[in-house]
């Protein structure tokens, strides 16, 4: 006895090849490895016979046209069109059809450049910024896991500027300096303050086991906390509150827990 592959009540099955019966979609289907509804497989093949047939016609449409050629055709009968044109002292149509073909070739190519640009630029992110930062990161212990995230948010801060990462604020537009309030935050400083901002994306052990100076694992561990009574600095407390205000309430919370 053949095997359905469908049935539509649970009743139909077989006593004894109940457990070979899965429900789906208010029918119950055969669990058989490689197995397939015939109604599926048919409107597959009908699909497929749809499609082959539409290819056939349209090569035998296009058959022995040759593109180079019918370009060719077209262009002399846009001249032809121009000459009659001119001839009957119709000189601003032909200006105007003139400047709308140079207007749809210049938007054409510069739909190429512009990809050809993002593209680039989509490359030099991902060497510049994203090695930068996992370079830097692994010498932190990140997790193989974490390089995700971690790009991911080193893209929500870094913009290439000339050519070289740059730090930005929340905005996007205000630059995000380092320790000193002069310079730019450098990607090495960055990477050692998600060392606080998010120890998640680190082995436990990284930055020497400094995590576990009272503070749960949540402060920075390889720069002292200036809100800490310990290494209390009101001078870096300012420029972090100036500089960086959300790392400034994390590092100022981690410091009273």
């Amino acid at each position: 006895m053949s095997l359905k592959f469908k049935l539509t009540s649970k009743n139909e099955i077989p006593a004894d090849l109940a457990s070979h019966y899965i429900e789906r979609d208010g029918a119950w289907f055969l669990d058989a490895e490689g197995a397939a509804d015939k109604a599926k497989l048919d409107e597959f093949r009908n699909s497929n016979a749809a499609l082959l047939k539409q290819l056939d016609e349209h090569q035998k449409r296009f058959e022995g046209i040759d593109p180079a050629e019918v370009r060719k055709l077209a262009e002399e009968k846009r001249k032809l069109e121009e000459q009659q044109l001119l001839k009957a002292g119709e000189v601003e149509k032909v200006l105007e059809t003139r400047v709308k073909a140079a207007k749809a070739d210049f938007d054409r190519q510069l739909g190429t450049v512009t990809a050809e640009r993002d593209a680039l630029n989509s490359r030099l992110v991902t060497i510049q910024i994203d090695q930068g930062v996992l370079t830097a990161a692994a010498k932190r212990g990140l997790r193989p896991t974490a390089i995700p995230d971690i790009t991911s948010r080193a893209r929500n801060t870094f913009k290439l500027v000339n050519g070289l990462p740059t730090a930005f604020e929340d905005d996007g537009q205000t630059v995000r300096f380092g320790k000193d309030g002069v310079k730019p935050m450098a990607i090495e400083e960055w990477v050692e303050a998600q060392l606080a901002d998010a120890p998640h994306l680190f082995e436990s052990n990284a930055g020497g086991g400094a995590a576990g100076n009272g503070s749960s694992g949540a402060a920075n561990r390889s720069v002292k906390n200036p809100f800490r009574k310990d290494s209390w600095n009101l001078t870096e407390q300012m420029r972090l509150q100036r500089t960086d205000p959300q790392r400034a309430q994390q590092l100022k919370a981690t410091a009273t827990n």
